[in-house]
């Protein structure tokens, strides 16, 4: 191992309750945020850059973290946006022929603190059974009066509006300019993979910010819009839901995911709440109602979309259902060109059984512009 001394380093969890790691590359350092886990076994480096992700503490429940380095083409974004790392063993070699370094690099490049040699097995156990919560971790182990302090000051995520961190400030495009079909994508914590899978769709995009209005929007006259992932709750959003509720009133095509997702239901009336402990992985299974069929998704969300409101809204129809806990995973209005899932169709967790809504988005877009 590269380092044989390192830093002794602690999580305090906001009830109290302690487990004890060491610090990755001998540094010193203090995060905070709300902890949560991934049950990935591969996929880390977009986990870490995925903005959906932002203000939290990552627990990686694969035993091995860093084994097959980084590679820049695999970045969800510019940089990483969790706020720690919490793992079990960190390789600080690698092997991989397509990796372009390592992630220990990756983490002092992106001014992350991370922590190893935690028992991740009996943390996640805690988490799935108390909840998510928030968290800090730090080298200051003598510490631990000051560190609660520090940690009572961390808001809640259950309220808190984090797409304002995350999304752009400017607008920008993607994609061909001159493609066949024109998105207006609003960014509340968008992925680069979504953009990949339109723009291979014969798509241009303009990207938008989080507070984009509906003028600013349709003003590039888009043949649909897209409303995207991102992190913290949807309901503080009270910008993107007033701009959903102008395209579903206009009856654009649109196609939400993730907190796009949650928006769509929230401007249709549906509530939100936040989950005991969410779904984080790439191997969730999922049931499609109009085909019968299951589908194994990549998941990342928090907050979910009430299912009795939804059962009872003349208006809105269940397309999917997440198996493990009957929460909903996708939806659609009888009468409006809208649809959403609340999983990530462009993640692919080994099959890609997902993929085939940017189809249907596209074939949405057919019916309005021929």
């Amino acid at each position: 191992m590269k380092y044989q001394l390192r830093k002794k380093a602690i999580i305090l969890l906001e009830d109290g309750t302690i487990f004890h790691g060491k610090s990755v590359g001998n540094k010193d350092g203090t995060a905070v945020g709300e902890v949560c886990f991934n049950t990935g076994m591969t996929g880390y480096q977009e986990i870490f850059t995925d903005p959906s992700y932002y203000g939290q503490l990552m627990v990686t429940t694969n035993a091995h973290i860093g084994n097959y380095g980084v590679n820049d083409d695999e970045n969800e974004s510019n940089k990483a946006k969790i706020s720690g790392l919490i793992c079990k063993n960190f390789s600080y070699n690698y092997s991989r022929p397509a990796a372009n370094g390592s992630l220990e690099n990756f983490l002092i490049d992106s001014d992350l603190f991370a922590i190893s040699d935690v028992d991740t097995r009996a943390l996640v156990t805690y988490i799935r059974e108390n909840g998510a919560m928030n968290a800090i971790i730090s080298t200051r182990v003598d510490d631990i009066d000051a560190l609660k302090a520090e940690l009572a000051e961390v808001p809640d995520m259950n309220g808190l509006e984090l797409a304002s961190k995350v999304s752009t400030k400017e607008a920008y495009y993607y994609g061909e300019e001159n493609a066949t079909y024109r998105v207006a994508a609003l960014d509340v914590g968008i992925k680069k993979n979504i953009l990949r899978h339109l723009a291979k769709r014969d798509v241009f995009i303009k990207v938008f910010p989080y507070n984009a209005t509906y003028e600013d929007m349709s003003s590039w006259k888009p043949d649909g819009y897209f409303l995207s992932n991102g992190p913290g709750d949807p309901k503080p959003l009270k910008d993107a839901i007033e701009l959903t509720k102008r395209i579903i009133e206009k009856n654009h095509p649109l196609f939400g995911i993730c907190l796009g997702h949650q928006v769509i239901a929230l401007a249709n009336g549906i509530s939100t709440y936040k989950m005991h402990h969410g779904h984080r992985g790439i191997n969730h299974p999922v049931l499609n109602l109009k085909t019968g069929k299951g589908e194994i998704t990549s998941q990342n969300h928090g907050f979910s979309v009430d299912r009795k409101e939804t059962e009872a809204h003349p208006d809105v129809e269940i397309t999917h259902i997440c198996i493990n806990d009957d929460t909903i995973g996708g939806l659609q209005m009888k009468s409006k060109n809208c649809f959403s899932v609340q999983y990530h169709p462009e993640a692919s967790p080994g099959p890609n059984d997902a993929t085939y809504l940017f189809d249907e988005f596209i074939e949405r877009i057919k019916i309005g512009k021929f």
